[in-house]
């Protein structure tokens, strides 16, 4: 489409449908007699089917049918009743007000570094948070563009900042294309955006005529309020002029390892990301689609509500370590409480460059966390520290609490 041709990168405008892919859909055609695919024959294949045991006892049933379509090639989109599921999850969560479509790949941080290719040149310059995930980082390096830090605070990205940092872009530069932002539970700073401040950022980029990659990976994450209020809409909730890729993932909701997540787009962008599939991942892990597909069919959606309320572990998980993080750093760090997501992001009282600290005299001390300067879009040296609360005990963390504040007692 000729209005998105000025965002794509030239690897991405260069890309064609591969042929054989192309095949793929044609082959579930009725009556149609395939002499064309390299597809192996089922027959061969050793499973027969495949059940799942549930934590509450229930049990997940793949039918030897739907196992053999899991275990075949399936097209670069993801499994068809997979993605037509997904389609209407999204219409349920977000109610985009224009047409998108689905691509499931495995994570979202492959559809992350997908989008970027897909958007990126050498020589680009990209907006990002002020602090931002190293993951994103990693992906943009290699292309050998430029990012530019957008300063955050407690509640993310501040609208003015960005405004004031496009409107006093050097018009010997390059001007930005794309916005990267993760909108709740922020990796690493555990911000979320508000909703004033979701519509004042989608409208900058509407003025400056940006697309937003909407990274949201912790939204289920979201922790509940008494008394409870709805989810801050997303910003796909509001794309009226299709300028926004949601990225949804299944890890921290269902499991990291079944590698499932998705990218909600205008049609024009997703099929530019499922020409990358086609030549890179073929396709995502059809036994993990439909092993996801079966479950959410069978929970339907009171089961995925009670899951999704069940998750929200991480809200008690997040007050134990901030009462924990007031009892040993009180007045040795400053922080502000998450609304979602599993990190704390602790800016330490006197201390200019956490990296040595923390790479070397709390590892010697048995503790891991990260320096602020991994999270720095230009790397410069921070005075902050993350802090992951998902994985340890109440006593763990109460220990490494311990051993760290005794190294800023020092």
């Amino acid at each position: 489409m000729e209005r998105y041709g000025k965002f794509l990168s030239k690897r991405s405008a260069r890309r064609q449908p591969s042929a054989i892919r192309a095949l793929q859909p044609l082959m579930a055609t009725p009556g149609m007699i395939s002499l064309g695919g390299g597809n192996p024959n089922g027959v061969t294949f050793p499973f027969k089917s495949a059940s799942f045991e549930l934590r509450d006892g229930d049990h997940v049933t793949i039918s030897p049918q739907n196992l053999a379509v899991a275990l075949q090639y399936s097209p670069s989109y993801g499994l068809p009743g997979f993605t037509e599921y997904l389609k209407n999850f999204q219409r349920e969560q977000h109610h985009p007000p224009q047409d998108v479509c689905i691509v499931v790949s495995s994570g979202s941080q492959d559809l992350m570094c997908k989008a970027f290719d897909m958007l990126v040149d050498e020589g680009d310059y990209v907006l990002v948070e002020s602090p931002t995930y190293p993951g994103a980082l990693g992906a943009l390096r290699p292309i050998g563009c430029s990012t530019v830090g957008v300063e955050c605070d407690e509640h993310g990205l501040i609208p003015e900042r960005l405004e004031q940092t496009l409107a006093s872009w050097d018009p010997a530069k390059r001007f930005p294309r794309l916005l990267y932002l993760i909108p709740n539970g922020q990796n690493p700073s555990g911000a979320s955006l508000t909703l004033e401040r979701k519509k004042a950022i989608y409208a900058l980029a509407h003025k400056w005529d940006l697309l937003i990659l909407e990274d949201d990976p912790y939204y289920f994450l979201t922790y509940p309020t008494e008394p409870a209020k709805p989810m801050t809409p997303s910003l796909l909730s509001m794309d009226i002029d299709s300028r926004v890729i949601r990225l949804d993932s299944f890890s921290k909701i269902m499991s990291s390892g079944i590698r499932i997540g998705f990218a909600t787009g205008h049609p024009f962008l997703i099929e530019r990301l499922q020409l990358d599939m086609q030549v890179s991942l073929l396709h995502t892990s059809g036994l993990s689609q439909m092993l996801l597909l079966e479950l959410l069919r069978k929970w339907g959606d009171d089961g995925w509500n009670a899951h999704v309320a069940s998750v929200r572990f991480y809200k008690q998980r997040c007050d134990k370590f901030c009462e924990l993080a007031e009892k040993h750093l009180g007045g040795k760090a400053t922080w502000s409480k998450p609304a979602a997501g599993m990190f704390l992001w602790l800016r330490l009282t006197g201390v200019d460059d956490t990296k040595e600290l923390i790479q070397t005299r709390a590892l010697e001390k048995k503790v891991l966390l990260l320096p602020g300067q991994l999270f720095d879009p230009s790397g410069k040296p921070s005075p902050y520290v993350r802090a992951s609360f998902s994985l340890a005990s109440d006593a763990d963390m109460d220990e490494a609490l311990s051993r760290f504040a005794s190294l800023l007692a020092k």
